[in-house]
C-alpha cells in the first residue's frame, strides 16, 4: 500500500507564541481516497493543512509528495504543485460570475481581455463533466451557499489538483446541500483524486472517509479505517475521555411566559415578506426550537427579535416590556442574549481581543467601567475566567478573536451571551463549527440555564439538535409555522413539515 502514497507529512512540528499547534504530528494520504482529519477545535488540524498549503512555514518535520521531499512558502506553490484547498469561510468576489471566479488569475484571453465565451465553455465542461449543478454565468451573491462551495471546488478542480482539502466543509451547509457534498466527493474520488476532509462531525466521518486520523492537543492520537470505527470510540479518542452523545435532561419547570411574539411580518432587504403573521411564546424555564430548511425566514425572524432587523408589522414583548425596536441595544437591554448563526459578522469583532469581545455589549457598565472610566484590569479578569470556564483555546484575554479557531470563536460568543445573565436567550445555530466535546458541554450549559428560569428560544439546522434538546418545537415553511409538537415527535414527521408537507397529528 505504500506505493500509493501521494502524501506524507512526518513529524511535523508548528509553534505560536505560547502555544505548540502541532507536535510531531505525522498524516499520510493515498491516492483515491477520503482521509478524514478529525479532532477538537484547536486540535490542530487547520494549523497542519495550513503548512501543507504553503501558508505556514513549519519549525520541523518533513513533507513528501509523490516520494519527493517538498516545501512550500506560499498558496501558489503548493497549487502548482496539485494541491488545493477550500477554506472554511469562502474565498469568492460576490460581484462576479461563477466563470469569472473559477478562472480568476488563469484567465482565458482574446488579446488582453478576458474572453468570456471560453470561460463559460470550460466551467460549463467541468460542471457537466463532475455533475455540479452550477450556471456558469450567475454571479456569486446571487446563488446557495451549498452553489458557492461548488465552485470553490471547481476552482481547486480547474487548476489540475490532485490534492484537495476540504477544510469543515459542511459547517456552512444544510443537511441536504451536506449530502449533495458527499455525493461529489464520491464522484471526485472515482476519478482518482485524494481528499482530505478536515471535520468534528462524528456521523459525516463515517459516512464519507475512507481512513480517519484523529488529533488532540497538538498530536496524532491514531489512525484508524473506516471499518471498525464507531462515534463513541472517535469521541474517546477525541477528547480523551467517554463523551456523552445524547442530551440528559430532566422535565421542564414551566415559569411566567418571557417572550411573547404576536403577528409579527418581516420583510428582507429587497421588501420581500420573509416572516408572516408568526406568533409565538417562550415561557422561563423551557427550550423552544425552530425548525426549517435554511431560507425559510430563520434569520429575519432572529434578526426582527433582536432589532437587527425593522418589524413591518406586529410586535414582541420581554417580561412584558413592548420593544419598540429602534435598535439591537434595546433589545439588549431589555434582556435578550442572542448567540448569532454567523459569529464573525454578528459575533465579534476579530480585530479586537477576547477581552475586548466578552465586554462588547457591557463596557459602559459595572464592573467593566464606573463614572464614565473603563477599567482594563477587570475586563481581563472576567475574559480570563470565560475562557477557562468555556475551555476557549488558542490564546488569552489579549489574543486577537480573529486568531482563534471557528470553533474557538463560537465558544467565546457563547461565553459572552450566556455571562450576561439574559432573560431570553436566542441560540441560533449555536454549536456551528463545535466539536462533540464542545457540543457536549453547550448543550449541557443550554440544559443549564434552562433549567435556572431562562426562555431560551433554539434556532438550528441541525435536526437531531433540535429533537434532543427541546422541549416545544415549532417548524417553519415559508415564513410561517406549519407544525407544533410537544413531547415525543419523528425526525421523519418534522422532516415532512420542513419541506411543506402535509402535518399529521402533533404528537
Amino acid at each position: 500500500m505504500a506505493d500509493d502514497l501521494v502524501l506524507e507529512m512526518r513529524d511535523i512540528r508548528k509553534e505560536f507564541p505560547g502555544v505548540v499547534a502541532n507536535d510531531k504530528v505525522s498524516f499520510d494520504v493515498r491516492r483515491g481516497e477520503v482521509h478524514a482529519l478529525l479532532g477538537e477545535n484547536g486540535a490542530g488540524k487547520s494549523t497542519l493543512m495550513n503548512i501543507l498549503y504553503g501558508l505556514y512555514r513549519p519549525d520541523g518535520g518533513e513533507i513528501r509528495l509523490n516520494g519527493k521531499p517538498v516545501t512550500f512558502s506560499s498558496a501558489r506553490e503548493a497549487i502548482q504543485a496539485g494541491i488545493g484547498m477550500v477554506h472554511q469561510h469562502f474565498m469568492l468576489i460576490p460581484v462576479m460570475t461563477v466563470a469569472e471566479n473559477i478562472v480568476l488569475g488563469t484567465e482565458p484571453r482574446k488579446g488582453i481581455l478576458l474572453d468570456e465565451r471560453v470561460a463559460d465553455r470550460r466551467v460549463a465542461d467541468m460542471a457537466k463533466t463532475f455533475r455540479f449543478e452550477v450556471d456558469p454565468e450567475a454571479l456569486v451573491q446571487d446563488i446557495s451557499v451549498g452553489q458557492q462551495q461548488r465552485v470553490e471546488i471547481m476552482k481547486v478542480l480547474y487548476r489540475n489538483a490532485d490534492i484537495l482539502i476540504l477544510d469543515e466543509p459542511t459547517a456552512v451547509l444544510t443537511p441536504q446541500e451536506a449530502s449533495d457534498l458527499f455525493e461529489i466527493l464520491r464522484t471526485l474520488r472515482r476519478e482518482g483524486l485524494s481528499i482530505i476532509f478536515i471535520s468534528h462531525k462524528l456521523n459525516e466521518v463515517l459516512e464519507i472517509a475512507d481512513r480517519i486520523t484523529v488529533l488532540r492537543r497538538g498530536k496524532t492520537i491514531e489512525t484508524v479505517p473506516h471499518a471498525g470505527a464507531t462515534e463513541a470510540s472517535l469521541a474517546r479518542a477525541m477528547v480523551g475521555r467517554d463523551v456523552l452523545l445524547r442530551v440528559d435532561k430532566g422535565a421542564p419547570e414551566i415559569g411566567d411566559v418571557l417572550l411573547e411574539v404576536e403577528d409579527l411580518h418581516v420583510l428582507d432587504d429587497r421588501g420581500i415578506e420573509k416572516v408572516r403573521g408568526v406568533s409565538f411564546e417562550v415561557r422561563a424555564g423551557e427550550i423552544v426550537g425552530i425548525a426549517g430548511v435554511d431560507g425559510n425566514g430563520q434569520t429575519e425572524l432572529i434578526d426582527a427579535l433582536t432589532g437587527l432587523q425593522k418589524i413591518e408589522s406586529g410586535s414582541v414583548n420581554i417580561a412584558g416590556h413592548r420593544l419598540s425596536h429602534t435598535s439591537a441595544r434595546e433589545a439588549l437591554d431589555a434582556g435578550i442574549g442572542h448567540i448569532p448563526e454567523d459569529r464573525q459578522r454578528r459575533g465579534l469583532v476579530l480585530e479586537f481581543t477576547i477581552a475586548e469581545n466578552i465586554a462588547l455589549h457591557d463596557y459602559a457598565k459595572p464592573p467593566d467601567a464606573r463614572w464614565g472610566w473603563l477599567f482594563p484590569a477587570r475586563m481581563v479578569g472576567r475574559a480570563r475566567r470565560l475562557i477557562e470556564d468555556f475551555d476557549v483555546r488558542g490564546g488569552g484575554p489579549s489574543t486577537r478573536a480573529g486568531a482563534l479557531s471557528g470553533g474557538n470563536q463560537q465558544k467565546l460568543v457563547a461565553a459572552r451571551e450566556v455571562d450576561r445573565d439574559p432573560k431570553v436567550l436566542i441560540a441560533a445555530q449555536p454549536t456551528r463549527g463545535l466539536d462533540v466535546g464542545a457540543i457536549e458541554y453547550l448543550h449541557r450549559r443550554l440544559v443549564s440555564e434552562r433549567d435556572e428560569g431562562r426562555a431560551i428560544l433554539l434556532v438550528s439546522l441541525e435536526l437531531e439538535e433540535i429533537l434532543s434538546l427541546s422541549d416545544r418545537i415549532f417548524v417553519l415553511f415559508e415564513g410561517t409555522f406549519v407544525g407544533e409538537h410537544t413531547g415525543d415527535v419523528s425526525e421523519e414527521q418534522i422532516g415532512l413539515e420542513m419541506l411543506g408537507g402535509k402535518k399529521e397529528a402533533a404528537a
